[in-house]
């Protein structure tokens, strides 16, 4: 049985573990300590502080959008009958199908100086607010890219649950309200947490929706990634962004881990 794995974790560590790792301690061009003292000059550049500020923020905002709007839907999907669940959820994962160029140029159309947000803003007599090439743009962008996989990992743990706890619940006398709190969402958290670490990792990493969205005026770490590889051509320099961006994903999967109640299951 051993032997069946010894293919996949071959691959795994030659071919994506080993070339991360000598990326982030040693790139062309580098070593440790070239790496080591470039993410400390990133650490202080008064320049490269609010790009990583920045990161976080697009990505703790998208992450919360995407489960204030994706629990809801979860829900209502787990809780539909089940020749309309299979549509339903269908129908809120479609997006992940079509391409992120494709989705993201959506946002530019809609977005742009001359949009539909821009001409029914000017109709209403607000002006032409400048909405493209902002965090706020990058935010949507990224909502809508990732609240598919929100739904399904909310929808992943909301579909296990048995719906005569609920009822049970209120037959004691528990209010909706309350039956939700303690009943619903105490069961459906696992698949919240790994739903809020994916959509975390996911906007961290991002490159597609930010570069187009934000522009060079509103950089996060993944554009200033590309940026130091294919524009300065600085390897440790990249190697030290994608090492911050590393760690950042990292603290989340291990907060997320703790958050997650012990003996909980998927």
């Amino acid at each position: 049985m051993v032997a069946l794995l010894v293919p996949g974790l071959a691959v795994l560590a030659f071919g994506f573990l080993y070339p991360v790792a000598a990326t982030l301690a040693a790139p062309p061009d580098g070593d440790p300590a070239t790496v080591a003292r470039e993410t400390a000059a990133l650490l202080s550049d008064p320049y490269l502080l609010p790009v990583i500020a920045r990161t976080i923020r697009v990505a703790v905002v998208t992450t919360a959008a995407c489960l204030l709007l994706g629990f809801p839907v979860a829900y209502l999907i787990s809780r539909a009958p089940a020749r309309w669940a299979g549509r339903l959820l269908a129908l809120a994962i479609f997006p992940l199908m079509l391409n992120t160029v494709v989705r993201t140029y959506g946002w530019l159309v809609l977005l742009g100086s001359n949009g539909l947000i821009s001409d029914v803003s000017a109709a209403l007599g607000l002006g032409r607010p400048q909405l493209l090439y902002t965090e706020t743009a990058i935010n949507l962008g990224l909502v809508q890219l990732f609240l598919p996989i929100m739904i399904l990992s909310c929808y992943s743990s909301l579909s296990q649950q048995d719906p005569r706890l609920e009822e049970a619940a209120r037959g004691l006398g528990a209010s909706p309200g309350r039956a939700f709190r303690q009943v619903v969402l105490p069961l459906a958290m696992p698949g919240a947490l790994v739903g809020c670490t994916l959509v975390f990792a996911g906007a961290v990493t991002a490159f597609t929706t930010p570069q187009l969205l934000g522009g060079a005026r509103e950089r996060i770490l993944s554009t200033l990634l590309y940026s130091r590889v294919n524009v300065s051509l600085d390897w440790p320099a990249a190697s030290a962004v994608a090492l911050v961006m590393t760690v950042l994903v990292l603290a989340v999967s291990v907060l997320s881990g703790r958050l997650t109640p012990k003996g909980s299951a998927q």
